[in-house]
């Protein structure tokens, strides 16, 4: 009975194993196709990819142009999620994002009409254009998962994704989000302005492939299934304390006037997860806490001097801790 037992559980193992490996080959394609739609860093692909299978979201902070709306739009296709997108002005109000109740005259009663946030992936454009009150509106959806509405509460999709841009802070009419807000990006990360060769492209031969409309590579399904799996890959123990023993840096550093919270642990270590399935593993590695330090924490670290929301500052501050903490062996 317990050799049958064993047969049946190592067959389930088997299954279990091969379904990931289809799943990371599909994984693999969808980078690839992505790298053809979006000639940017290739870093940036991976860690969209990776936020998304973390059940994260990403906040991009960038100038004007250098092809957030693309990029996301096509993230989202090769996917296979429904798409929506949100121009954030200074007169958008939280209705305009989450929808409200509307009168249905032949019914004679009110009901709820679902705004855009209703959706798998959401691209908010210049989020930091939207009034505080507009902000947090749409900042406490995202996070809770659901709009309160007529004393109920809609779910948002389980699969919901968004991606956030925002002007760097010495733009005009900007409102940057605080603190507390950030800390709600899994990801935060700027795409820069393209290198010669992939500006060449775009205004060479591979513009009209840049520009085709890419096809889905995954499903809904099987990203829900990536998600399931990122939840499986290996962190070893030692990994887990070096993660934390950073953290612990963070707040003690007389530099860094608010440190890295265990949230803000937690979020590294799940983005590492998913950053190693990506990458085709099934377990952590060293290289990934330290490759992903900056984009997982860089908006969560308060320098106690300079203006606040300074990323430069707090990456710096940030590598010098890394360099300052031993890695496991």
């Amino acid at each position: 009975m317990e050799s049958a037992e064993l047969a049946e559980n190592q067959i389930q193992e088997r299954q279990k194993s091969d379904a990931l490996s289809e799943l990371l080959s599909l994984l693999e394609q969808a980078h690839q196709s992505l790298s053809r739609h979006w000639l940017g860093d290739d870093f940036v692909i991976e860690l969209l990819l990776a936020s998304v299978i973390a059940r994260g979201h990403v906040l991009v902070v960038d100038v004007p142009g250098v092809g957030k709306t693309a990029l996301a739009k096509s993230l989202a296709q090769i996917l296979g999620l429904d798409f929506n997108r949100i121009q954030f002005t200074n007169d958008i109000l939280p209705a305009d994002i989450l929808g409200g109740s509307i009168y249905n005259a032949n019914e004679a009663k009110f009901s709820f009409s679902p705004g855009p946030i209703f959706t798998d992936f959401l691209l908010a454009d210049e989020i930091n254009r939207a009034p505080t009150r507009s902000q947090s509106a749409f900042l406490q959806a995202m996070e809770e998962g659901y709009v309160a509405a007529d004393g109920e509460n809609q779910a948002l999709s389980e699969l919901f994704t968004v991606i956030a841009t925002q002007n760097p802070i010495d733009f005009d009419s900007t409102n940057p989000l605080p603190e507390a807000q950030l800390d709600r990006f899994l990801t935060s990360i700027s795409l820069g302005y393209p290198d010669m060769d992939a500006e060449l492209h775009l205004l060479g031969d591979y513009v009209e492939a840049a520009q085709e409309s890419p096809t889905a590579v995954l499903d809904k399904a099987s990203v829900a299934a990536l998600r399931d799996a990122c939840d499986e890959v290996y962190l070893h123990t030692d990994l887990a304390r070096y993660i934390i023993t950073l953290a612990r840096a963070t707040r003690e550093d007389q530099h860094i006037k608010l440190g890295i919270s265990p949230r803000g642990s937690m979020h590294l270590a799940s983005a590492c997860k998913a950053f190693a399935l990506v990458k085709g593993r099934r377990q952590v590695i060293a290289e990934d806490i330290q490759q992903l330090i900056p984009a997982v924490w860089n908006h969560r670290v308060l320098p106690r001097h300079g203006r606040d929301n300074d990323s430069a500052q707090a990456h710096e501050l940030l590598q010098n801790i890394v360099a300052s903490v031993p890695v496991p062996r």
